[in-house]
């Protein structure tokens, strides 16, 4: 029975992150955890209060905004019964990876609590991280390996959250599953393009090691198609009864301005590996670094972010992040009623580490110095008149730049190489097309992810990459009992 009273008892509370001089100082994740002194400062059964707030609502509109379908009042209530390990199956019932989604996802499902009415949700998120910690350190997170094997071989393309959930749904429904990643590890970008400070790579590689177990094979250092291709397509068809492609949506979106070909400019997935390497002890000298540097970072988002805390560990000069749009409020606009996610001014772990964060400008131009290198960007205010944006007379100034970095968002997946020689359709917006079965126009060639849905978030991608799965394993067997939690078309609730 649900605690009725939690949500009156209790106020909503996160544990606390580590201090930002102490975090500076390394590359570990800015929440403190069960190793690192949490349970001083909020104890397990902190959590189990924080779980007692969910009412159990008759209608939970929770689930309207986790596309994974995820069980949430239900694993809400075992965990302030300090029942972890029958949590666990409920949340493993719909997610593969908690533990990327505790940690990574923006939480649409908490924007959609019936208590964000009163701006004080559940602390869901949390929650969530906390029934996957406790699994692990008790050992319930074991390998499941399928019962009898299907004789069924199929290649999935990239190693991305889409790509591993697709890999783990098919291995434990018996078939032999390979996962080809061109990169050097297996993770996409969740390991070059997460910085370590938002999640630690260990997290990611203990779940490897279960995917290992269980059957899955992984093969790094391998682009498939293309002419430099190391595994042809045609190798690839001849060697799989099936195909899922889960590479993502890697093309960068540009800023084609007057001097964008120095030296200096750079997209930030460009630079983002380089910290993650570097963090990981794999770099002493990065190639493209902040360090001693004016950095200024062109794009708002969560991967300007992530340019912002690894350029502040790195010992950037300055750092200033750059949003053409003006700044949001602290409360919803009355155009964004609950229990849609909430366009509201979030300030993240790096923005509390410093830096200037500039809204409404607009980069006009970079400048360089004699040798080629970028030293300025020329950037003006914008203001809003008569419902149309322009630039403020007089405002046009210049910021010092020696490191540019572009976070302005992706533009579509990669459709030449791979994709064109496989014969896929691409759609009006450069995605790959897929029917309602997530098949490509060519038979047997799935698509699950960014690569079909466009730019998402990593909640979305492992709905799809589990929903892909179920549409695989009917198509090799004539049916399935894996679960299929999104269609192709379906959208976030808005």
């Amino acid at each position: 029975m649900v605690d009725s009273t939690g949500f009156l008892r209790f106020d909503r509370e996160l544990p606390p992150r580590r201090p930002v001089d102490l975090r500076l100082l390394d590359w570990k994740e800015v929440y403190l955890t069960r190793d690192t002194g949490e349970d001083a400062v909020f104890p397990v059964q902190a959590v189990r209060d924080q779980a007692a707030r969910c009412m159990d609502c008759g209608i939970p509109f929770c689930h309207h905004g986790c596309p994974l379908g995820n069980l949430i009042p239900e694993w809400n209530d075992l965990a302030r019964r300090d029942d972890w390990q029958e949590a666990i199956e409920r949340l493993h019932a719909t997610n593969n990876f908690p533990e990327f989604t505790g940690k990574l996802c923006p939480a649409p499902c908490e924007s959609a609590c019936v208590l964000n009415l009163e701006n004080a949700p559940v602390t869901i998120k949390q929650i969530e991280w906390e029934i996957i910690d406790q699994a692990f350190v008790n050992g319930w997170v074991t390998p499941q390996p399928p019962a009898e094997l299907t004789g069924k071989k199929v290649a999935v393309i990239g190693s991305g959250p889409a790509g591993l959930a697709a890999a783990q749904q098919l291995t434990r429904a018996g078939h032999q599953v390979t996962v080809y990643e061109r990169d050097d590890r297996i993770g996409g970008l969740i390991r070059y393009g997460i910085p370590e400070f938002k999640m630690e790579k260990r997290h990611l590689d203990r779940r490897l090691d279960q995917m290992r177990a269980e059957g899955t094979r992984f093969v790094t250092d391998v682009t498939v198609g293309g002419s430099a291709g190391s595994l042809s397509t045609e190798q690839l068809r001849a060697e799989h009864d099936a195909v899922v492609l889960a590479i993502g949506t890697p093309v960068a979106r540009d800023l084609p301005l007057p001097g964008r070909q120095l030296d200096g400019v750079h997209f930030a997935m460009e630079y983002l590996p380089h910290g993650n390497r570097e963090a990981l002890g794999e770099l002493d000298d990065p190639p493209l670094s902040a360090k001693g540097k004016n950095v200024v970072i062109i794009g708002g988002g969560d991967t300007g972010a992530d340019c912002l805390g690894t350029a502040h560990r790195q010992g950037a000069a300055s750092v200033a992040q750059l949003d053409y749009k003006p700044a949001p409020s602290g409360t919803r606009p009355e155009d964004n009623p609950w229990p849609t996610y909430e366009m509201v001014l979030r300030v993240s772990p790096a923005h509390e580490e410093g830096g200037e964060r500039l809204f409404a400008v607009n980069t006009e131009a970079f400048l360089g110095d004699e040798q080629g290198r970028v030293r300025a960007i020329e950037v003006v205010e914008i203001e809003v008149v008569d419902g149309r944006r322009r630039p403020k007379p007089g405002s046009t100034r210049e910021l010092p730049a020696d490191l540019v970095l572009l976070a302005l968002g992706y533009t579509g997946p990669e459709t030449t190489g791979l994709v064109e020689e496989l014969g896929c359709g691409v759609d009006e917006r450069g995605r790959v097309a897929r029917d309602d079965e997530y098949m490509s126009s060519v038979p047997g060639v799935f698509v699950a992810g960014d690569m079909g849905r466009g730019q998402s978030l990593i909640v979305w991608a492992i709905a799809e990459g589990r929903a892909a799965a179920a549409a695989v394993d009917t198509w090799l067997t004539g049916n399935s009992m894996l679960p299929r939690p999104v269609t192709p078309h379906a959208v976030p609730l808005r």
